[in-house]
């Protein structure tokens, strides 16, 4: 069985180009997971898989844009594995139309039920899983191949310093926060990189098109800054790939796998990128092996 759920679109949800930007998408599934578990779940069992559980890992993979409009975006959700602490939701972000679906995303998000007391995980109860095993359908998307470390590089440190408000009631920073980390990370990392483009080099908007993020450890509010280590790992010629991992002197809490893709913002497609970025991404690449 899946669970329909129709989310507003803010004008705040906006980026630059105007999408819906990445980071909101995580967002409105995290709603949507709620209310199907908190509000729409057959009986009261379902309560503490929707407050009480710590999110794993994401896996997003973001199929074409989304921009603002008055009529609310659906999101179907449903469970598509259970297993003995850990159960995975799936989401389709889309519209139905007169042609069919429009999908704008797709997406798996891997939980484990938490005892917040005592920070650690716990099993799930038989009552939990007749609750889930309702929900229960094929997942959309692959499963993905795990994170691997990034390798420490010279200009992919990016001092990370969480703010209160990023912080739940249970002291751990909320894991819709660490896709803006990432893309805090991300952003100031291309800069430097973009810092090599000469003059009168045509400019190129990049979108997002798929973003991987395991979670390791809990992050907590505290006034010094974490370290974000990134770096190339890929280089196509419409495409890249950024990883990079959030740390606590050396130990890793998270880490993150993004396909970046050079868009051509008039037909709202793909498009290859001048040489001249794919240059300075390739020389990035080296400098990273």
């Amino acid at each position: 069985m899946r669970h329909v759920y129709e989310c507003p679109i803010r004008w705040a949800d906006l980026d630059l180009l105007g999408h819906v930007n990445n980071v909101t998408y995580v967002d409105y599934l995290q709603e949507a997971r709620i209310d199907m578990l908190l509000t729409h779940a057959p009986d009261s069992r379902a309560n503490d898989l929707a407050e009480g559980v710590v999110v794993v890992s994401h896996d997003v993979k973001y199929t074409r844009p989304l921009t603002f409009r008055a009529e609310p975006v659906k999101i179907e959700s449903w469970v598509s594995e259970i297993r003995a602490a850990t159960f995975t939701m799936a989401y389709e972000v889309y519209d139905e139309t007169p042609e069919g679906r429009v999908v704008y995303l797709q997406a798996t998000s891997v939980l484990t039920p938490f005892v917040f007391a005592e920070e650690r995980p716990r099993r799930i109860s038989a009552d939990e899983r007749a609750t889930l095993t309702r929900f229960l359908e094929d997942s959309p998307l692959p499963p993905t191949a795990p994170l691997t470390p990034a390798p420490a590089v010279g200009g992919g440190h990016y001092p990370l310093r969480v703010r209160f408000s990023d912080v739940d009631v249970y002291g751990h920073v909320n894991n819709v926060k660490y896709f803006e980390y990432f893309q805090e990370a991300r952003i100031a990392y291309m800069m430097q990189i973009w810092e090599g483009v000469s003059e009168g080099t045509t400019r190129v908007p990049m979108v997002l098109a798929q973003m991987n993020v395991t979670y390791k450890t809990p992050i907590l509010f505290r006034p010094e800054a974490y370290d974000v280590r990134s770096r190339i790992s890929h280089v196509g010629n419409s495409s890249f790939v950024v990883e990079s991992e959030i740390l606590d002197g050396e130990r890793v809490l998270s880490r993150a796998r993004v396909v970046m893709v050079t868009f051509d913002q008039e037909k709202q497609t793909a498009a290859p990128a001048p040489e001249a970025y794919r240059e300075l991404l390739r020389r990035e690449l080296t400098r990273a092996s």
